[in-house]
């Protein structure tokens, strides 16, 4: 496989692929422009030039950015690599960027690359069949997210990457299913229904975690996810019920914040709705007794509604 960037060389030169690469060169795009070894050499003896990685070079001398790495760690890792795992989801803008992570970069299972500082490299015999469309090379969004899944510490740290990527809007839970058809995954049977939960409206692991373990633990009915009402989305509705339940995972101190959360409350409150909110750990560490309120709510309109206990012991639901 030839280099991905030698067609964009011979079409604009030298001088842009520097520039679009964020002033990164590898000894390969130099040599391929006609620029001899006395020369680059000549260039890091006075310092105007940095060595990144091996035969990788960014051109100035100034401290060297996450874009920088990205780029430097690709061609490190030579004309069959792709960017992959965080590292291609963040470029396709499924997740947030987050410079403290390595460089996440996949090469075919045959080839060998030493390992050097911050990037992880990954050999994948299935490399070529999922890499997208696109240059730089990179895995494709569906198949990013389960490389991702694929080292995860925790059924929930997987759950919450599928959440935030599918709510980015560039990849679908039918995509990652299709992924994930015929391949053998950490979390894989696990994934399928948070998936199909994901595609029902769930946008974030917190709603995940509700869902599951105060939602459906108790055997409560089922809310409306992400319903649109006065221009905003409310997290979980109970329209029968006239009850929304709304979901934070964060500390808000800001004022600004406060008083939107207030003002969502006050204007649930003139439909005749009663708003309950939840944050990460009333979920987590107290999710019996968030089922009892939201029970005991719903009962106003259905005093005969059933509900059932978890299995955790003493759950105080009746």
């Amino acid at each position: 496989m030839d280099w991905w960037w030698r067609q964009q060389l011979e079409d604009e030169g030298l001088a842009v692929l520097i520039h679009e690469q964020h002033r990164v060169v590898a000894r390969a795009q130099l040599s391929a422009a006609g620029v001899s070894d006395v020369e680059v050499r000549r260039r890091l003896r006075s310092r105007r030039w940095q060595t990144i990685h091996p035969g990788v070079y960014v051109t100035h001398t100034g401290p060297v950015g996450y874009d920088e790495q990205l780029v430097a760690a690709l061609l490190y890792a030579g004309p069959e690599a792709a960017w992959s795992h965080y590292t291609a989801a963040e470029q396709f803008g499924l997740i947030r960027p987050d410079d403290r992570r390595p460089v996440y970069v996949t090469i075919p299972w045959r080839r060998r690359v030493r390992a050097r500082p911050n990037v992880v490299i990954t050999r994948d015999a299935h490399w070529e069949e999922r890499l997208a469309a696109v240059r730089p090379p990179r895995s494709r969004p569906a198949e990013a997210v389960l490389e991702i899944v694929g080292i995860s510490r925790s059924l929930d740290a997987a759950a919450a990457v599928v959440a935030e990527a599918c709510q980015s809007g560039r990849v679908r839970p039918d995509q990652i299913l299709a992924a994930l058809a015929g391949r053998r995954l950490r979390y894989g049977a696990a994934l399928r229904p948070i998936l199909a939960d994901v595609a029902q409206g769930t946008h974030s692991l917190l709603e995940l975690r509700y869902l599951r373990d105060v939602e459906r633990a108790h055997g409560l009915p089922s809310g409306q996810r992400q319903r649109a009402v006065d221009d905003e989305f409310t997290d979980v509705a109970y329209v029968l019920y006239e009850l929304v339940v709304e979901l934070d995972g964060r500390f808000h101190f800001a004022p600004d914040q406060r008083w939107r959360d207030l003002d969502r409350d006050n204007r649930a409150a003139l439909r005749s709705e009663t708003t309950l909110r939840y944050g990460w750990l009333d979920v987590t560490s107290r999710p019996c007794a968030a089922a009892v309120q939201v029970l005991q709510v719903m009962r106003r309109k259905a005093p005969t509604l059933s509900a059932r206990p978890c299995s955790r012991p003493s759950c105080p639901v009746r």
